[in-house]
């Protein structure tokens, strides 16, 4: 088994440890009614956009979320979130540097070592959530699960729901698929584009991700038999239809996706929540890599941490 498939695996046990630490940890994360920025570098972007809008939509204040280079500074916030799977990615380290003084920073870290965490003015070290993996899985929703723990969402129901999504059978053969876009809503785009960048790391796999509705500006036009739809979360009137009308395959939790695509698979279950869904994307993308002879623990071209000279 590889190492990304045994941190796939591990991930409702991480959701819960997030959960108990989350209370303890209180005082370094926003309070409600602060302005927040949260940053990251690719997943952890990813899981900052997600956080950023669960949080506004919330109630729980204004909150935007940036690719760490391209943090605008001018702004002002209350506080500054970044996340960082291995604290020595040079856009984050660069970025809290600058920011030093101006405004409080908090850091969700693997490496409470690391040099993000002697940058920022509180650290939440995440080492039980820790990866050996190039390919981030665990670490990045173990953050997104202790944020959402914050703002009062029920870990241990999405806990449960990931020990659905760990051991219940694929919604459809990877082997069958030439091509995926993944779809989300709000907080779900975050998680469309981590699936979709799954796709792309470890299998080296065509794959988009769009607001859902805006799949059909555009996007839409790729679609095909041979090629997937995946959705996440709340799915726009009609999408599916559309979707159907291509002949692409079409995979959506919340409304047991396309009968003649998944088959039994989802028949008579409860929806399960988009994070949940996630990690089925993870392991579609896993399992899709071995299918074309790729080392899931050896993605091309990529390492654990980007540190630019």
């Amino acid at each position: 088994m590889s190492y990304v498939d045994m941190e796939i695996a591990s991930q409702p046990d991480c959701w819960r440890t997030a959960a108990r630490l989350a209370n303890s940890v209180a005082d370094r994360l926003p309070r409600p009614g602060e302005r927040v920025a949260v940053v990251g570098c690719g997943t952890s972007w990813f899981m900052a956009m997600a956080y950023a809008a669960r949080r506004e939509h919330a109630g729980h204040g204004e909150t935007d979320a940036f690719q760490a280079s391209e943090f605008p500074t001018g702004r002002r916030y209350d506080r500054m979130i970044a996340i960082t799977r291995s604290g020595t990615t040079t856009e984050v380290t660069d970025l809290l540097a600058a920011l030093r003084g101006m405004v409080p920073t908090t850091v969700l870290v693997g490496d409470p070592a690391a040099p993000a965490a002697d940058l920022a003015d509180a650290t939440v070290p995440l080492t039980f959530a820790d990866e050996r993996a190039v390919v981030q899985t665990r670490f990045a929703t173990t953050a997104l699960a202790l944020l959402r723990a914050h703002l009062g969402d029920n870990i241990p129901a999405l806990s449960a729901d990931a020990e659905v999504a760990v051991r219940a059978p694929l919604p459809i053969d990877p082997a069958q698929i030439e091509q995926v876009t993944f779809l989300g809503r709000g907080w779900t785009v975050g998680l469309a584009h981590e699936a979709a960048l799954k796709c792309r790391e470890a299998a080296t796999f065509w794959a988009e991700a769009y607001p859902a509705m805006d799949y059909r500006h555009g996007p839409i036009s790729v679609a095909a038999p041979g090629r997937l739809v995946w959705a996440f979360g709340e799915l726009p009137d009609g999408l599916a239809e559309d979707v159907a009308a291509t002949g692409a395959a079409f995979v959506h939790s919340r409304t047991h996706g396309c009968r003649s695509v998944i088959g039994n698979w989802a028949a008579g279950r409860t929806p399960l929540d988009p994070m949940a869904d996630l990690i089925l994307a993870q392991r579609f993308a896993a399992t899709l890599a071995t299918s074309r002879g790729l080392d899931p623990d050896a993605p091309r071209h990529l390492a654990r941490s980007v540190v630019l000279a």
